[in-house]
């Protein structure tokens, strides 16, 4: 309990700072998890290279990009009711994934070497799968991307 404490003071006064390092952390954790349980790569074989990606995007994309539109998201729809929360998911799943998805997978695929070309069929077959923004982690997986 300690532990949650401090990184809530620390999100109470840096939260900008907070909330990218903890999107890169997650991301990080993520592709880690990934690679050793889902793919079961062993140490040996782990693509150091592949999660830093990850903590990169968390950092320089992710942790940016989200953080900022929940900043907007309390703006537009301020309040804590029941409602309130229904109304920002929402916007939130029909409005901004989309548009973020949009951007995160054409970033990782240029990160990856996809040309812009094989970009775009990858994006129009995710297209295909609206389960994808829940699953956002696992679609390395899920495509067999390297990131």
């Amino acid at each position: 309990m300690a532990l949650w404490r401090a990184y809530q003071r620390a999100l109470a006064a840096h939260p900008w700072k907070v909330q990218v390092l903890t999107a890169g952390s997650l991301m990080g954790l993520g592709d880690i998890i990934s690679q050793q349980l889902v793919e079961r790569r062993g140490l040996q074989e782990h693509q150091r290279g592949r999660t830093l990606t990850m903590v990169s995007l968390g950092c320089g994309f992710v942790g940016p990009v989200v953080g900022g539109w929940y900043k907007v998201l309390d703006r537009f729809i301020p309040g804590t009711t029941k409602v309130d929360a229904l109304k920002k998911m929402l916007l939130d799943q029909g409005g901004f994934a989309p548009c973020f998805l949009g951007c995160f997978l054409p970033l990782v695929g240029a990160l990856n070497g996809l040309s812009a070309q094989d970009n775009w069929a990858k994006l129009q077959r995710v297209g295909r799968c609206p389960m994808c923004c829940c699953y956002l982690e696992l679609l390395p997986v899920l495509e067999g991307t390297s990131a």
